[in-house]
């Protein structure tokens, strides 16, 4: 069975409700509002794109739509509860399209008290990640904290700590400049 199509509407009070339901499900940036109401009128037209426009401003307004403020706060619950380091954070962000300026104030802020390879292990703790016994297991932890947003630096710092071996450790530190 296929989704149901969203209903198109003309009415700026109908698409300024919906957009208010949605703020209430979860905080969304600006870019990420302008998609979901894109589908509920007609985009392609220059009354469309004003209507949206004109609920965006609105909302602005009333304090309901900050990109600022959702930054800020993506960033330190991305911090303290998923344990991701700082470029995982910043790569999310611009996926949601939040502006490069905000992002990165906001991680900035969210990240300067942070050490990187104490976030890394604490990451490690909070995904169950134990020493690897071999070349292959060593790689997959290197890998997972790289996604994760863990510098280099770090990650190879806690692999030494593993008495992880030196031809390991090289060929990780030749994949990551590739």
């Amino acid at each position: 069975m296929p989704f149901a199509r969203p209903r198109k509407t003309d009415s700026e009070d109908e698409l300024y409700e919906y957009a208010v339901g949605a703020l209430g499900r979860r905080m969304r940036s600006v870019a990420e509002l302008k998609r979901l109401l894109r589908p509920r009128v007609e985009a392609d037209t220059e009354y469309g794109k004003t209507l949206v426009e004109l609920v965006i401003r609105r909302l602005k307004d009333r304090g309901y739509l900050n990109d600022a403020r959702y930054a800020a706060a993506y960033s330190s619950f991305r911090r303290d509860n998923e344990r991701f380091g700082r470029r995982r954070v910043v790569t999310d962000l611009k996926v949601k399209g939040v502006h490069a300026e905000v992002i990165e104030q906001a991680v900035a802020s969210a990240y300067d008290e942070v050490s990187d390879e104490k976030q890394a292990r604490e990451y490690m703790r909070r995904k169950r990640l134990v020493k690897p016994k071999d070349r292959k297991q060593a790689a997959r932890i290197f890998r997972q904290l790289m996604r994760a947003g863990f510098s280099s630096k770090s990650i190879f710092k806690i692999l030494r700590n593993w008495d992880v071996d030196d031809e390991t450790l090289s060929a990780l530190e030749t994949e990551s400049e590739a």
